[in-house]
């Protein structure tokens, strides 16, 4: 009996380490099209809680046609600024930046948004 379990268990270990595991670092999917996307639609945006941010809607395509994502709040990353998704002319093609939570010093001021008092500051853009 005690052989048959550790050759089990030994099975189960052996398959454990073959199995594949999941990737650290996630693929950049580029989206190119020959297709311009819609105007931009108007959004009311809500009053913010503190500590959120809005993200705007935009147009993202769904590999046939272009797909309205309405905007919706999200909780501010410390450190981090939220870059707009959109889409940007190369010719006759169009590519698509996916956006999203990036590091850095968003108000271009040299202070990293981590210690800077207003990050935010429009004024010195």
């Amino acid at each position: 009996m005690k052989h048959v379990l550790s050759t089990a268990l030994a099975l189960v270990l052996s398959a454990a380490a073959l199995a594949p595991t999941q990737a650290l670092a996630q693929p950049t999917v580029r989206v190119v099209i020959g297709r311009e996307p819609p105007p931009m639609r108007h959004e009311v945006i809500p009053e913010m809680r503190r500590g959120y941010e809005w993200a705007p809607g935009y147009w993202n395509w769904n590999g046939r046609r272009h797909v309205w994502v309405p905007g919706h709040r999200q909780r501010m990353r410390q450190g981090h600024y939220y870059q707009q998704p959109q889409w940007q002319q190369d010719g006759d093609r169009w590519q698509f930046n996916r956006g999203g939570w990036r590091r850095g010093d968003r108000d271009g001021d040299g202070v990293p948004n981590s210690v800077d008092r207003r990050p935010n500051d429009p004024s010195r853009n």
